[in-house]
């Protein structure tokens, strides 16, 4: 294979750059060309690509988001679209494509390389949702801002013997939530993966108000079935319940925009060089995640057709340690 292309897809999650620059400079030393296709499968379906050299990736590995761009594409979805993207990698020259992404971007790789077209796929998401890889590119660093946040709220609410409820990212799944919990001495977490009622949680916080505690800390799931907002709505009419006051801080989307630590960097850095390894050999229609401490590679097919689930010993771990 002697021309490839690269884009990033989805939402944006630090490390994107360190894997755009892997693919690129991985398939230019196996003598390959390589091309960036601007804003995601929109770019294919418009046509908007450039040509990749060594230095026009250089300076972006400690870069946060993406400079390729990334965007949503309804028409992609469509056999229209399809049919408009695989005219623009024909009229290009290009050969394979290795698209940066999560869940809804590797089902994006998937619906083209049912075309017949050679995709690998890289997983870089921040909600660490997908399957095929026990880590995406993202996630640690999403996680460190969670809980440089947790830490410095902590606090703050020891300061004035206070709870917070603070809502972090993750989509449909509590990984980010989980985790930030776990790391940060939460004293409960609030899950899309388990049931919380107002008046279980209400019991924990009250609990750690009566052994004392200088505060109580919640981490909730932004897609979790009762939201920081509807939590601490509820709360006002039943402050009794808590025993602390409560302030609510929702991080959103200030987890995405950070500079990748080192271990992002070097995930994204192998995860992006075995993609470009894959295509150029002529592997296709897999991802490239990592699993049991080494780059691992699934078949886009089972990968897409997988719902992750959380570690079942982590949950048991939390509660332990929420105590």
């Amino acid at each position: 294979m002697d021309r490839i292309a690269v884009l990033t897809s989805g939402g944006d999650a630090p490390g994107m750059n360190a894997a755009t620059r892997a693919v690129t400079r991985v398939a230019l030393a196996a003598g390959a060309s390589v091309c960036g296709v601007s804003n995601g499968f929109r770019g294919l379906v418009e046509g908007t690509l450039r040509p990749l050299g060594a230095r026009d990736v250089g300076g972006i590995i400690q870069r946060g988001g993406t400079v390729l761009g990334t965007s949503r594409c309804p028409e992609f979805r469509t056999e229209a679209g399809r049919a408009r993207a695989l005219q623009t990698l024909e009229k290009n020259g290009i050969e394979g494509l290795v698209v940066i992404g999560g869940n809804g971007s590797q089902q994006g790789s998937h619906a083209l390389a049912g075309t017949g077209f050679p995709v690998v796929g890289v997983a870089s998401t921040i909600d660490n949702d997908l399957a095929g890889t026990e880590i995406t590119i993202g996630v640690d660093t999403a996680l460190n801002v969670a809980l440089e946040a947790i830490d410095r709220l902590k606090v703050t609410a020891s300061s004035h013997r206070r709870a917070f409820l603070v809502e972090v990212m993750g989509r449909r799944h509590g990984y980010l939530a989980l985790m930030a919990g776990i790391a940060g001495g939460a004293e409960a977490v609030v899950l899309p993966e388990t049931e919380t009622e107002p008046a279980a949680l209400a019991e924990q916080i009250r609990v750690a108000y009566e052994r004392g505690k200088p505060h109580a800390l919640v981490v909730v799931a932004e897609g979790a079935t009762w939201t920081a907002a509807q939590l601490a709505s509820h709360f006002e009419e039943h402050e009794r319940e808590l025993g602390f006051e409560l302030r609510i801080t929702i991080l959103g989307h200030v987890q995405r925009g950070a500079v990748p630590t080192a271990a992002d960097r070097l995930l994204a850095s192998r995860l992006g060089g075995a993609a470009a390894d894959a295509l150029i050999s002529g592997e296709r229609s897999l991802l490239v995640g990592w699993q049991r401490g080494a780059v691992s590679t699934s078949p886009l097919a089972e990968v897409i057709a997988q719902t992750k689930s959380l570690d079942p010993e982590l949950l048991r771990l939390a509660g332990a340690l929420a105590q």
